[in-house]
């Protein structure tokens, strides 16, 4: 080793010569002694290492402190940073799985906080002043929403197929389309699923065409459930052909069998009413007298990530008793934020504009277009040229697996900057705090109103002004 990188690895300080230093010159913000301790370990590690990798010829004279105390405060400032943090959404993907799916309403937030910091009536029933169940507190409202018999909530729309499949149909087939067996998000697969209830999967007719005498000739006294999975993430189109769940109804009544739908993600508003395609409803199926639907409660629905069931009395309580249901039942808080969100639906214009993702699927173009301009205007005159703001005409998503062939009109800002090529500006924004989610589209860089929150739009300035000012 030569003499340099020797002297300059002695130049490295003890742990405890650091810690001394912070104690002497304490931080604005106090740091916990553990957590100092493993920030100075992991620099001065990293030091070490780089002194013994990099060529002699691009060794410092000598090591700075300055950089040194400013390394571990950056380290130690990140190891503080929350894992699940609050991030700007302006990808366009409105039920974004990745950053979380739908933004709760305001009226939810209010009720999980509220739940949250005090004591609560979970299984505990007021008026009769003894124990009760967690799983009556929404039935009533959801009975009173859909004319549903019976209702149960549990922790997501997986497990209230897992839960259906296992209760009504462990050790028996389940006869379901074979162009229904989808993938939802995570490679999760529905004959999977089945497989893991314990159901044995009877798979009919064809990828693109399944007609109601597939069903029937694959009846046996082995079936116990017919299923129908709604395919709310991708489309067949051209020659198909699917049974409709009103034929399915009376060919389980026929032969006195169950029938069930999967809907995935449960819409309570006919959306071609505001202009969007569509989309199979929650009280639609319920309409064709269908056993049991299943759906979530945090895309269309805008609420807490929660699987809902439907239907009539004498499945749900077989539901409710299965041993499964304890495992997967939801917590104080999901019930709380679902209630919430659920009692908007009692009024169609309130739901449409109190739950983001409503608010957001609905969105008229034109009301887009001026939060584009005046957010163009702030960060025009936040930031001067050479950074440049354009208009951009964008095609936003509906995401989260539901209306997959929905095209929303929006519009994004283009943001360009001679010293920032697209890419290295969106990996700024992404690790900025918070993180703004941009998206790359034909080598530009875009930041789409549709899902932008004008609560947001302050933090996007500053953090752009953060980033480009200093070479702006």
């Amino acid at each position: 080793m030569d003499e340099q990188r020797q002297r300059l690895l002695r130049q490295l300080p003890a742990v405890e010569e650091l810690l001394l230093y912070f104690q002497e010159h304490p931080y604005p913000q106090a740091f916990p002694r553990p957590l100092l301790t493993k920030a100075i370990r992991r620099v001065l590690t990293d030091y070490r290492q780089q002194l013994l990798e990099s060529p002699a010829a691009v060794l410092p004279a000598r090591l700075s402190e300055t950089e040194l105390i400013k390394r571990v405060e950056d380290v130690v400032e990140e190891l503080q940073q929350p894992c699940l943090r609050r991030v700007v959404n302006a990808t366009g993907v409105i039920i974004h799985t990745n950053l979380g799916r739908s933004p709760l309403p305001g009226a939810a937030i209010q009720q999980m906080l509220e739940v949250a910091g005090h004591y609560s009536n979970l299984e505990y029933n007021l008026g009769e002043g003894r124990r009760g169940s967690r799983h009556d507190h929404l039935e009533k409202l959801l009975r009173e929403l859909t004319g549903a018999e019976a209702a149960l909530i549990v922790n997501n729309n997986a497990g209230a197929v897992l839960l259906m499949l296992n209760t009504l149909a462990q050790g028996r087939e389940v006869i379901v389309s074979r162009g229904q067996l989808v993938e939802i998000g995570g490679s999760f697969r529905m004959p999977d699923v089945m497989r893991a209830s314990g159901a044995i999967l009877r798979e009919v007719g064809t990828t693109n065409k399944t007609h109601l005498f597939d069903y029937e000739q694959a009846i046996s006294s082995e079936t116990a459930l017919l299923l129908k999975v709604h395919t709310s993430n991708f489309r067949i189109t051209g020659f198909t052909k699917e049974v409709p769940l009103a034929d399915l109804v009376a060919l389980g009544e026929k032969y006195h069998l169950p029938v069930a739908e999967d809907l995935g993600s449960g819409c309570f508003l006919d959306l071609s009413r505001h202009g969007i395609d569509r989309e199979p409803s929650v009280l639609e199926a319920l309409s064709q007298k269908v056993n049991l639907v299943v759906f979530s409660g945090d895309k269309l629905l805008g609420g807490p990530q929660a699987g809902i069931a439907l239907g009539n009395r004498q499945y749900v309580e077989q539901l409710k008793r299965n041993p499964l249901t304890r495992a997967l039942r939801p917590d104080k808080l999901t019930l709380a934020g679902l209630e919430a969100t659920l009692r908007l639906y009692r009024d169609e214009q309130e739901a449409v504009q109190a739950i983001p993702t409503l608010r957001m699927i609905t969105k008229p173009l034109a009301a887009i277009n001026r939060q584009a301009l005046n957010l163009a205007r702030r960060l025009r005159r936040r930031l001067p040229p050479p950074f440049r703001v354009n208009l951009w005409p964008s095609i936003a998503r509906v995401g989260g697996g539901a209306l997959p062939q929905v095209e929303l009109p929006s519009r994004a800002l283009s943001l360009e900057h001679p010293d920032w090529p697209p890419h290295r500006l969106e990996q700024a924004l992404r690790q900025a705090q918070p993180p703004i989610i941009a998206r790359l589209e034909q080598q530009r860089l875009l930041l789409d109103l549709r899902t932008i929150m004008p609560e947001d739009e302050p933090l996007v300035v500053a953090v752009l002004a953060e980033i480009l000012a200093p070479e702006a």
